[in-house]
């Protein structure tokens, strides 16, 4: 860690006089106290990563002040090999021999007996789907995770019944139950349920004859290591999401992965060509003309427009960060709260690293009295982002009000 940062700060001063900068016209520049910038250039102060980016951006470093910021322990830290197998897992198998007691009265029953025939069922049942996503938006998922680990169990389970002319839709159906169960599990917290759900997920996908879930699983798998900070795991298992002969949008989906990736790595380059691939298949896309439920987010209407703004956060570059993010924020449904929050507090992160406090405090008060009823293991993160942020700016009458509500959302007894 030491000689990381006796690296770091000699480069950062190289980099900087070439420039022709003073460091007070670098720290007006970066919205840094001057006094801090010439600590980490002595080495006396780390540099975090999100100074790091920034640097590297401004002076236009190409990723090597990121690098250099990295530390020896961050560069190895691992919260779970994403290629390890879970720890939990019910087997499809289990799932299938589940049968249709598990259904709950949602007039999936007739008579007190179970269907002898699921087709009659399917549209129903893709309803549900669609109303647990929605309710998705303003629930907890603790809350929601029961429910939905039932329902899984449930519709896989009349696969066991269904006659064979539509088992494999049942089976497809229930694969998406399993996917969604899993997002609200990692939004809960818990990455080694949510990588179970997912496996499930391609399993029962893979029975009812469809092989391509188990490539979004790879992206799925990639945001859970995205989170953990690992850009190299990120890129690599979205990577192998974008093979031939998959359905454009699950290559568009991964090679947005892939793009947030390069930009956790500082690699503007890559992740600028990785966004434009994106945007183009997503364009293809014609999943939202079919009568499936729709693989990945449906709230955001341009994914890759929304990403980019995401990225260039974590490239450095706050101010077209918040410019994006602002454009596209506003085309968000009022309804999806999770949604919301998500892209707000990403939001609000990149008016505070612009120097725009006041208006990042004013955008994350907003947001701070929903979280109660949409808590987020994986909102958090930028949550705690923005409080080590705004925490540069004590002084700041805005923060100081903000402080006790980032406090109560951050707390560890939250969820």
């Amino acid at each position: 860690m030491v000689s990381t940062n006796l690296r770091f700060g000699p480069e950062l001063r190289r980099l900087r006089q070439e420039a022709g900068l003073s460091l007070t016209e670098f720290s007006a520049a970066l919205s840094y106290d001057k006094g801090h910038l010439s600590k980490v250039e002595r080495g006396k102060r780390p540099a975090s990563p999100e100074l790091a980016r920034r640097c590297d951006a401004f002076l236009g470093a190409h990723g090597e002040l990121h690098r250099l910021a990295l530390s020896p322990e961050n560069e190895s830290e691992s919260s779970e090999s994403p290629s390890s197998p879970s720890t939990w897992s019910i087997g499809r198998r289990a799932v299938l021999a589940s049968g249709t007691g598990a259904l709950i009265d949602l007039g999936l029953q007739r008579g007190g007996r179970a269907p002898s025939a699921a087709s009659p069922l399917l549209p129903s049942l893709v309803a549900q789907l669609d109303q647990l996503r929605k309710l998705g938006q303003s629930t907890a998922p603790r809350v929601l995770l029961p429910l939905l680990e039932t329902q899984t169990r449930t519709v896989a389970g009349l696969a066991a019944d269904a006659p064979s002319a539509s088992r494999s839709r049942v089976l497809l159906l229930a694969s998406r139950f399993a996917e969604f169960t899993g997002w609200m599990a990692q939004e809960a917290g818990d990455n080694g349920t949510a990588l179970g759900w997912t496996g499930e997920a391609v399993e029962l996908a893979r029975a009812g004859g469809d092989h391509h879930l188990g490539s979004y699983a790879l992206v799925r798998r990639a945001l859970v290591t995205f989170y953990d900070g690992d850009a190299a795991a990120t890129v690599a298992l979205a990577r192998r999401a974008q093979h031939g002969g998959l359905t454009p949008r699950i290559r568009g989906l991964a090679a947005q992965r892939e793009a947030q990736g390069h930009a956790l790595a500082g690699d503007e380059r890559d992740c600028l060509h990785s966004l434009d691939k994106a945007r183009e298949l997503l364009a293809a896309d014609d999943a939202r003309d079919s009568t499936e439920p729709v693989i990945g987010t449906t709230h955001v209407s341009d994914p890759a427009a929304m990403t980019t703004g995401w990225c260039l956060y974590d490239l450095g570059r706050p101010q077209a960060a918040a410019e994006a993010l602002d454009r596209e924020y506003r085309r968000l449904p009022p309804q999806a709260l999770r949604t919301r929050a998500r892209y707000g507090f990403r939001r609000s992160l990149a008016h505070a690293a612009s120097g725009e406090v006041e208006h990042a405090c004013a955008i994350a008060g907003e947001l701070l009295g929903m979280m109660p009823a949409v808590p987020s293991a994986t909102v958090n993160s930028d949550i705690r982002r923005l409080s080590r942020e705004l925490s540069r700016f004590r002084s700041s009458r805005a923060v100081r009000d903000l402080q006790p509500a980032l406090a109560r959302v951050l707390a560890p007894s939250y969820d």
